[in-house]
Order: C-alpha cells, then structure tokens, then sequence
C-alpha cells in the first residue's frame, strides 16, 4: 500500500480575472521534485454567479513549457488561443490544452451560462511537459463527458471516469507525453474502496468535497490535497458522505523546473527567453487566430 507522505490543508481563495474564485489546493512551490509531472492545480467554486450580459472570465494571457487540463462540473466555459482554437465545454467536460511552445489563451463563461446565472465549479491541473517537449506545437483536445469511460466501482461504492490513462482495461481519451492517471472519481456515502496504482508514480488525491477515510488512518475533507509515498500499488478510500475527489498519478519528469506566472521551463535562462518571446509577440494574436 502506498504511505500518505503529506495533507495539504485548504488554503485561502483568491480571484482569477472576474469569473474564477478559485483556491490553489498544490503548486510546485510546495516542492516540484515531489509533485511532478503535476504542478499545480486549482479548484474554482462553486460559487453563484448572478445572470448579466457583461462577459465574466480572464483576457488574453500566455503560457509556455506544459498543458492545462479544465474539468467542469457546473457551468459551461468558452475559450479561444492563438494557434486557432476555441469551443464550449459544459458539465463533465474536459479541456485538455497544451501550451508547448507557446501560446496566448483567453477563457470566459460560455455567453448563455452568463445571460442565465448558475452555479460555476471547475478544476484545472497543469501538467509538466518534459525538456524534449517543451517546445512542441500548441494543441487542443477537447474532451466530451460522453467520450470519457465512466467504470462502476466494486460494492456499489461509486463511480470512476477515465479522463487519462488507465483504470483495468479502460483507457482514457487524452493524449499525453508521459504516463499519467487522471481520474475523476465520486464516492457514495459509506463507499469503501481499493485503487490499484503504479509503483514508482508520483500519487495526490484531491478531495474537492466531502469526506474521506484514507488507508484508514487519516480522515480529509473538502479542498484539501493527500501525497503518497511513491512505493506501493494500492490505496484505501472510505467515503464518510458523498464525496468528489480526483486521483492523479504520474511517472516523475526529474527534471529541473524554472517557473514564474505562465511560463514553466528547465532553467531561469528559459523563462528570460519566454518572456522575451512573448513580448515580441512570437505567441501570436488572439485577434489573428
């Protein structure tokens, strides 16, 4: 069984633009080696927004060296980049993004979840993209809940959506450049159950909401984040209610990471050329896309 090596306890929240109350449950100042291939990972909500016209989200930002996964679990967002994509995500989507070599990104609630109001509540994970692949080309998987295996838990304990990699024989849909779980678990009051989970990867829980009994020594609640020791194939989870949580693994980069605001390369003097880049304009222009 895999040894709970830390609890990252809930933090304070903070805005993202005007339509993000978000809390940042871990990010790679808590320590990179630890964490990778993951980063950092925000929960946004839930929070009511009331109906307006006026368009509510984040403007044109850049990013660099790694992805961004969006899952929605209430509401709907509308994105558009640089490299010419854009759509409309909902409930139980995914937006898979990868910003490689570089990117200019803008993200705002979908024009008809904001003209009628409603409950937003969302996560997004940054996954780190190793240095041969930092400067690949942007790309946009959009992945709809109806193409994400949905697998039910033994003992009626709940259900398990492969978003990526593995569960059994059900496979995920996203593509990734490193071996990666990402699974979007919910749990039954009382649900008790056991996940199988690679040796050797680097393994957090996310509980989004709810109450959970962990390998049956330590109980965590709503927005808080446990790391695993990387030895060992299993965990325990016992549900106390109904609960919400995210179960992320992944095979290490180890790698050095050089992070600052939306840029994530190897050395410091990457993120100087990223900056530099960007202020060349080298991301290109959401209003040419």
């Amino acid at each position: 069984m895999k040894q709970i090596q830390a609890v990252f306890d809930a933090p304070p929240g903070h805005w993202v633009g005007d339509g993000f109350p978000v809390r940042s449950l871990f990010s790679y100042g808590q320590g990179a080696e630890s964490l990778s291939p993951f980063l950092l990972l925000d929960h946004a909500g839930p929070h009511r927004f009331e109906p307006t016209r006026h368009t509510r989200g984040v403007g044109p930002h850049p990013h660099r060296g790694f992805e961004t996964v969006t899952l929605v679990y209430q509401g709907a967002l509308e994105h558009s980049d640089s490299a010419g994509h854009g759509g409309e995500i909902g409930e139980n989507d995914v937006q898979w993004m990868t910003a490689g070599a570089g990117i200019m990104h803008e993200e705002y609630h979908a024009p008809a979840f904001s003209e009628s109001g409603g409950t937003l509540e969302m996560a997004q994970l940054w996954v780190n993209l190793p240095a041969r692949d930092k400067s690949a080309p942007p790309a946009y998987q959009t992945l709809l809940d109806g193409e994400i295996p949905r697998v039910a838990l033994e003992g009626d304990a709940g259900q398990l959506r492969v978003v990526a990699g593995r569960y059994g024989d059900r496979k995920g849909p996203a593509r990734t450049f490193t071996p990666i779980n990402v699974w979007d678990l919910r749990l039954v009051a009382g649900g008790d159950v056991r996940l199988e989970v690679p040796e050797g990867h680097t393994t957090l829980l996310v509980v989004l909401a709810g109450t959970v009994l962990v390998n049956g020594e330590r109980l965590v609640r709503d927005d808080s984040v446990v790391s695993f020791e990387r030895q060992g194939e299993s965990l325990r989870l016992e549900a106390n209610n109904d609960a919400k949580l995210l179960l992320l693994s992944g095979e290490p980069i180890n790698e050095p990471v050089a992070g600052h605001g939306p840029f994530v390369m190897n050395h410091d003097s990457e993120l100087r050329q990223a900056f530099a880049d960007f202020q060349a304009g080298k991301f290109g222009d959401l209003r040419g896309a």
